[in-house]
C-alpha cells in the first residue's frame, strides 16, 4: 500500500523524519481497525526507510485520538474468551509497536488524548502535549479494561491508582507533565512543530548509538519486569471484556441503539450521580 491509499491516516516524510497523522477528523481520530491497520503498515514503512532517524505520530482535527472505536467494538459484539482474546491482544500489539520500533518515536498530542489513545500516546520515547490538551483512562466509567497497563511503569503507583479507577477523562495537560507522563508541554498549536524540533535534534546523533540506547532502556525496565506485567495486564483485560457487567451491556446498547454520543450522556450522568 503506498502513502496515497490511505483513508484514516497521512503518513510522508520531511528530511529524517517521518510523521504519522491519524486522520479521521470526524470521529476524533478513534482507533477502529482500518486506522490501526495503515497505522501499523506507515509506522513499518518509516522503519525500512533509510532516510527516516525518527518519527512523529501526531492526530489531525480536533484531537489527538478518542481512544478505540466504541462503536465499532459494540458492533462486533465479542461474548467469548476466545474472541475477545483476539482483540485485546491486537490492541496490545498495536501499542507496543511504538515502543518497540527500533527507531525514536515522538508523540504530539492535543486536544483530547483518551484511553487507549493515551496508551499509544505514552507508548512513544517521548511526549510533546499542547497546553490545552487533556488525557485519560476511562476504561473502568463503562466497564472495560486498559489494553496496556503502562501508567504503574510511569508514575507512583497511588497516582496510577488514582487514574486508573477513578476513570477521570479530564486531566489537564499541565498535572500529566507535572506527574512525568508528558515531557513538554508548548503553547496552543505548537505540538508538532516542537516534537519536530525534537525528532531533528535525535537526527543528529549517531542512529546505531540512538536504536542501542533506546533499547538498552528499554530491557532495563523489562528485566525489572515490565513485559511480564502487562501481558498479566492483558489477560486481566480479556476477563474484563468477557464479563457481561449491568454497565457494560447498557452502555453496548446504548451505542447500538443511539449512537455513541447519547452512550458517552449517560455515561457521564452515571458518573455525577455516583
Amino acid at each position: 500500500m503506498s502513502d496515497q491509499d490511505y483513508t484514516t491516516v497521512i503518513s510522508d516524510r520531511r528530511g529524517p523524519v517521518g510523521f504519522i497523522t491519524l486522520n479521521r477528523p470526524k470521529a476524533l481520530n478513534a482507533l477502529n481497525g482500518t486506522l490501526m491497520s495503515e497505522t501499523s503498515l506507515a509506522l513499518k514503512g518509516h522503519v525500512q526507510d533509510p532516510e527516516v532517524r525518527t518519527i512523529v505520530l501526531c492526530g489531525n482535527g480536533a484531537a489527538f485520538s478518542s481512544g478505540f472505536d466504541l462503536k465499532e467494538a459494540a458492533e462486533a459484539d465479542n461474548k467469548t474468551t476466545i474472541q475477545w482474546r483476539g482483540a485485546v491482544e491486537g490492541a496490545f500489539e498495536f501499542i507496543m509497536q511504538f515502543w518497540d520500533c527500533p527507531k525514536p518515536t515522538i508523540s504530539a498530542i492535543h486536544g483530547f488524548c483518551l484511553a487507549g489513545a493515551l496508551e499509544l500516546a505514552l507508548a512513544c520515547d517521548i511526549t510533546v502535549a499542547d497546553e490545552e490538551a487533556y488525557i485519560g483512562e476511562p476504561e473502568v466509567r463503562f466497564g472495560a479494561g486498559v489494553v496496556a497497563l503502562l501508567l504503574p511503569w510511569l508514575i507512583a503507583p497511588k497516582v496510577a491508582k488514582e487514574f486508573l479507577l477513578t476513570g477521570d477523562d479530564r486531566v489537564p495537560a499541565r498535572r500529566a507533565y507535572e506527574l512525568g507522563l508528558i515531557n513538554q508541554i508548548v503553547p496552543n498549536g505548537r505540538h508538532i512543530e516542537r516534537a519536530t524540533e525534537i525528532a531533528h535534534q535525535i537526527a543528529r546523533c549517531s542512529p546505531d548509538a540512538v536504536r542501542m540506547t533506546k533499547r538498552a532502556i528499554n530491557r532495563s525496565l523489562d528485566i525489572g519486569g515490565m513485559r511480564s506485567a502487562l501481558l498479566s495486564g492483558v489477560d486481566t483485560g480479556i476477563f474484563i471484556e468477557a464479563t457481561e457487567s449491568e454497565e457494560k451491556l447498557t452502555f453496548n446498547r446504548l451505542i447500538v441503539d443511539q449512537g455513541l454520543k447519547a452512550a458517552i450522556a449517560w455515561r457521564d450522568t452515571q458518573y455525577r450521580n455516583s
